[in-house]
């Protein structure tokens, strides 16, 4: 038995396939090892994974995962992961890796992430050959949930939001100022917090079409603007993304490739499933 995850910094999406060849899908919460260290991801996988998962039985475990892009993070997370699955061969990726894997497949081109975070790269069909780094919650993550959370909370807090879906984000949320501040400055995971505003604006954007447009076209402009654009001739590869946002809003995002010249390719919600097809069919074998 070999299990396959996809690990975004809010969630992350697992496939277990079994002896049979059965596919069995559950989710956790996401590991980030820049906000989640290897004890507390030891004690949520403890605590959240399904009582049926025979984790002795599996062989293999395939992990890609948000922050997992340096030596030192692939560790936190390999370790965890092996206190976990003690018998199994371990793989820890970064998520951008299984972004090219479910997007590309094994065919060249231009893979980027837009769900809590932000990344893109260029895929040579094998390895990742480019990256230009996002830089993060802090600095960067242009087009992300995080990023676009941001904004609203920034519109709320100074009073730039419309009046009807200002007193519809009190109403659903009751935050005031002091509060944001103290989830923002205080608590752990800023990133997550931020970004399940995302979900607020989708929600009511069809109530508020033209705040919901210019903020998403503003974060989706930023993303071009700071990565998208520096990428060697990108007006030759195609839009594929992958993430929450990037699918919620597509219909932006391809207003804005095409502003840029870029063509779109695939946009989808979470890779497991093409992640696994690929593990499945396309992976070298041995």
């Amino acid at each position: 038995m070999i299990v396959i995850a996809d690990g975004g910094s809010t969630k992350t999406n697992w496939c277990l396939i079994n002896e049979a060849g059965r596919k069995i899908y559950f989710n956790t919460e996401g590991y980030n090892p820049y906000f989640s260290k290897g004890e507390y991801i030891v004690k949520s996988l403890n605590e959240t994974l399904p009582d049926h998962l025979e984790r002795e039985k599996l062989t293999a475990v395939y992990y890609y995962g948000a922050g997992c892009s340096t030596a030192a993070n692939v560790k936190i997370v390999a370790d965890a992961m092996k206190q976990i699955f003690t018998n199994a061969t371990v793989f820890v990726g970064h998520d951008l890796l299984a972004s090219c894997r479910a997007l590309l497949g094994n065919e060249p081109g231009f893979a980027g992430i837009l769900g809590t975070g932000t990344n893109s790269c260029l895929y040579d069909g094998t390895d990742i050959t480019l990256n230009i780094d996002s830089l993060g919650y802090f600095l960067g993550d242009e087009g992300s949930g995080s990023y676009i959370g941001k904004r609203i909370l920034s519109d709320y807090m100074k009073g730039y939001m419309p009046k009807g879906l200002r007193e519809a984000f009190y109403d659903n949320y009751a935050l005031t100022n002091e509060d944001i501040f103290d989830n923002i400055y205080n608590k752990p995971l800023p990133n997550r917090f931020c970004a399940s505003f995302s979900k607020f604006l989708y929600d009511f954007k069809d109530n508020y079409e033209d705040y919901a447009f210019s903020t998403i076209d503003y974060a989706f402009t930023a993303f071009f603007e700071a990565l998208v654009i520096h990428y060697p001739n990108y007006k030759d590869h195609k839009l594929n993304c992958v993430g929450s946002v990037g699918y919620s809003f597509r219909d932006i995002l391809s207003i804005v490739a095409d502003r840029y010249e870029m063509g779109v390719g695939k946009i989808i919600r979470s890779p497991i499933d093409d992640l696994v097809h690929y593990h499945l069919e396309l992976a070298p074998k041995g």
